[in-house]
């Protein structure tokens, strides 16, 4: 990890956002700060995708042809990371932060989006909607996890309580392969607008397909270690990555008229501090705060960013510490007088006062 200056913050405990002195840039100043880092080199932007789409290929094969279960299994989990750092060089792609006006990328992004399960039309449309409705509040799960205040839970009905606690519940989470991307990416879309997401079809025929495939060719054994396995745990990581940085213990849910790109970028999303390994696993996506602030700066400069720009060295953070997961599941609710998030206990605690 790209070491940056000694403002990061390490407590867990507390988050103050600095006061505002004419050399702090904010607003928009401090998005202009960001410009120069959203600049990709090519070269650099074809070698990480190249070798890791190279390597996921390559461990995933080698997954389904050893002749050991226990080497398998690791390299199905190896294959299973590998995974979530080319969802990341997709998710780039998207955001037109790498490889844009390129035949080739098209191309091969659109394949892997057929087997990934991650269909562009959907995914662009709920990701780009999750990307301008951070630190608001929302009843409703398109491209992200609801989050509501304690008052519209006091007024919600059994079935809407109900249905928050599901998609928010750490099940949920954990099985992302059917909830989130293969319901919520592919399947729900297409069940409401065929004609637009006709690529959902697509997908869910060409990763059932691939599956359908090797078990058929090469056993049961093969489609589990090659497909199923990894993609579960991917899909599962991924989905804790994404909930993790926009639902935690000191996050700021934003009033409507006060609600801005700067704002949601520093108070609603977090900085997520790994070891070096992770943090090339995933992409360098726990630099999260920069990202939301500006998305076109490519995965791998994110670092470089958080290093070259003070303001941007004391996020609220967290981790995947078993303390911080558990804290991240249990800020379920926000409240308005209170000022952040609580547990489901302490709403009905607080109401009853």
């Amino acid at each position: 990890m790209i070491q940056t200056s000694s403002n990061i913050t390490n407590s867990s405990d507390t988050f103050e956002l600095p006061e505002h002195s004419a050399d702090i840039r904010v607003g928009r100043d401090l998005i202009a700060a960001t410009v120069p880092f959203a600049k990709e080199s090519r070269v650099k932007s074809w070698w990480h995708v190249g070798v890791t789409l190279s390597l996921m290929i390559i461990v995933l094969a080698f997954a389904g042809a050893a002749p050991w279960w226990p080497l398998q299994l690791m390299l199905s989990i190896l294959g299973a990371m590998l995974m979530v750092r080319t969802f990341i060089t997709y998710h780039d792609y998207m955001h037109g932060s790498i490889l844009q006006n390129s035949r080739a990328a098209w191309i091969i992004f659109h394949i892997y989006a057929a087997f990934a399960l991650t269909p562009p039309s959907s995914w662009k449309e709920s990701h780009n909607f999750h990307h301008g409705h951070v630190g608001k509040f929302s009843a409703v799960s398109i491209g992200t996890f609801p989050v509501i205040t304690t008052k519209m839970w006091h007024a919600a009905s059994f079935i809407e309580r109900a249905r928050y606690r599901i998609e928010r519940h750490p099940f949920t989470v954990m099985f992302g392969y059917l909830t989130i991307f293969a319901f919520s990416i592919c399947l729900l879309p297409l069940f409401l607008n065929p004609l637009k997401h006709w690529d959902s079809l697509l997908s869910i025929i060409a990763h059932g397909g691939l599956i359908t495939v090797l078990w058929v060719f090469g056993g049961a054994d093969m489609a589990f270690f090659v497909v199923l396995l990894p993609m579960t745990i991917a899909c599962a990581l991924g989905s804790y990555l994404f909930f993790a940085q926009h639902s935690f213990k000191r996050m700021n849910i934003i009033s409507p008229e006060s609600w801005t790109f700067y704002r949601a970028a520093l108070e609603s999303s977090s900085y997520m501090r790994l070891n070096r390994v992770m943090q090339w696993f995933t992409g360098n996506i726990g630099y999260h705060h920069i990202h939301h602030l500006n998305v076109h700066i490519p995965f791998y400069r994110l670092p470089e960013a958080m290093a070259a720009i003070p303001e941007l060295q004391s996020p609220v953070t967290t981790t995947l510490a078993l303390r911080d997961v558990i804290n991240c599941f249990k800020s379920s609710l926000w409240d308005e007088e209170l000022q952040h998030m609580v547990t489901y206990r302490e709403a009905k605690k607080f109401s009853s006062v």
